[in-house]
């Protein structure tokens, strides 16, 4: 419960900020242009019988705005006057044009106030990269300092890999530290270099990998070789109540040779599935048993032992980590240095970002859409400034892109009818405009509910 009301409270907290300065940027240039903003609101405030549905307002005098936050947590708005907006509110659009509405105003200063919460979110993740890098720097292990290679999937060995290849690079990039950005250059990739034995091979693709194929396979295509060495066994577990000690290695469950952690994850995953097909009590048991077979540390000679795994088909120990084998590579960055830095940081995540759009419009791709939950769940289980802000300027990059879309309801809907008009000099009616909102809040909320559902799946074990 802990662990759920932390990660809830960083999304709350990282979500809050992010719609406040969305609007914000709505709200300066609306004010810039002397437009007026009848409501600026954290979260929607949809009415309830009696109720205006606002869990606060508040009115300065002499001002035409009211602030407030709403009871719905799905975002937040800025209600400007004159124009056609979520509110649906055409009643002011029937009356005669004022000097401060929205539809008085140029289509340039127009179009600036629509693009001021993309550019906000956008410049905003900027910084944040830049001062995550300026405060904690970049700490990673470099792909050329994985001196034992990588250990690769069945579909990978299959296109010419072996286990221990070092991952160098592609005909198009080299690698510097193994992210997301090796699974994209790889799926993007005509050829990919390995160093093997010394030597550099190049792996000519017959064709284009698939991301997502790539990284939801299990076992995956390719990560760090880390040896099954035992870093600590958790006291009255299967483990400990066998012997198994720290610096131990486990090499083998069931006769299934275990060289790695990457193949002992594959075996529990299938003990898991065999576990998951269990019709009774002593099918559960026979999955529960298994013999291990593990080495003593500084020794050759290998044990046997039975043991009956926990319930949940755990054996009772912690693992080593990358930094037990590999050196880590740690920059620092000056002030001016990060902000550079945090622009080709945040350019990188945006571009990948959009490149794994493609994806959305497969079955795959729709079923990897997360809602609330799976964005919730990227959080750290424990405060992590570091994590929050890295994460925030993520999430913020996802809302200036998202909101860019040429989508009616979205800032994007509205850019595109403004470019039309400055192009054609013709202006959009109203019930055009109208339209456009419902089908645009159609499409979204058609949009919310698939990613949510795929949550609801995804925690019921269906997905």
């Amino acid at each position: 419960m802990e662990i759920f009301l932390i990660k809830l409270l960083q999304f709350i907290l990282a979500i809050s900020l992010l719609v406040l300065l969305h609007e914000g940027g709505h709200f300066f240039f609306s004010k810039l242009f002397g437009v007026r903003v009848e409501k600026f609101y954290l979260f929607f405030d949809p009415s309830i019988w009696k109720w205006d549905g606002s869990i606060f307002k508040w009115k300065p005098k002499k001002s035409d705005t009211t602030y407030g936050i709403g009871w719905l947590p799905l975002g937040g708005y800025c209600k400007i006057s004159g124009m056609i907006d979520e509110s649906f509110d055409t009643e002011q659009m029937q009356q005669p044009v004022q000097k401060w509405e929205f539809r008085a105003k140029p289509a340039w200063q127009r179009l600036l106030i629509m693009i001021g919460g993309v550019l906000v979110n956008f410049l905003l993740a900027l910084f944040i990269y830049a001062m995550v890098l300026y405060t904690w720097g970049d700490t990673y292990i470099s792909t050329k300092d994985m001196t034992m290679g990588m250990k690769f999937n069945s579909e990978a060995k299959a296109l010419g890999f072996q286990d221990g290849d070092m991952l160098v690079g592609t005909d198009k990039r080299t690698f510097d530290k193994f992210d997301i950005d090796v699974y994209r250059a790889m799926a993007d990739a005509d050829r990919i270099d390995v160093r093997r034995d010394g030597k550099i091979v190049g792996i000519d693709m017959q064709q284009h990998l698939n991301l997502l194929e790539m990284l939801k396979t299990q076992p995956a295509f390719a990560r760090p070789f880390i040896p099954a060495e035992i870093d600590s066994v958790v006291p009255g577990t299967p483990a400990a109540k066998a012997g198994m000690q720290k610096g131990d290695k486990i090499m083998a469950i069931n006769g299934n040779e275990i060289d790695s952690w990457n193949s002992f994850d594959y075996e529990m995953s299938r003990l898991s599935d065999v576990m998951t097909a269990a019709e009774n009590e002593a099918d559960s048991m026979r999955t529960r048993t298994v013999t291990v077979a593990y080495s003593k540390k500084n020794s050759s000679e290998v044990d046997t032992v039975d043991m009956i795994l926990t319930p949940d088909l755990r054996l009772g120990v912690n693992r080593t980590s990358l930094l037990t084998y590999y050196k880590e590579t740690h920059r620092t960055y000056s002030f001016m240095e990060s902000l550079p830095a945090g622009v080709k940081y945040g350019w990188n995540t945006l571009r990948g970002y959009v490149g794994d759009m493609r994806y959305l419009f497969s079955s795959d791709g729709a079923k990897s859409l997360g809602g609330f939950g799976a964005i919730g769940s990227l959080f750290p289980a424990q405060w992590d400034w570091q994590l929050f802000w890295l994460m925030t300027a993520f999430l913020s990059i996802i809302l200036a892109f998202m909101n860019i879309l040429p989508i009616p309801a979205l800032d994007g809907g509205h850019v595109l009818f403004l470019l039309y008009e400055m192009i054609t000099g013709k202006t959009p009616s109203d019930k055009f405009m109208v339209w456009a909102e419902y089908i645009g809040f159609g499409i979204l909320i058609l949009l919310m509910v698939v990613a949510n559902l795929n949550d609801i799946l995804r925690w019921l074990g269906y997905m």
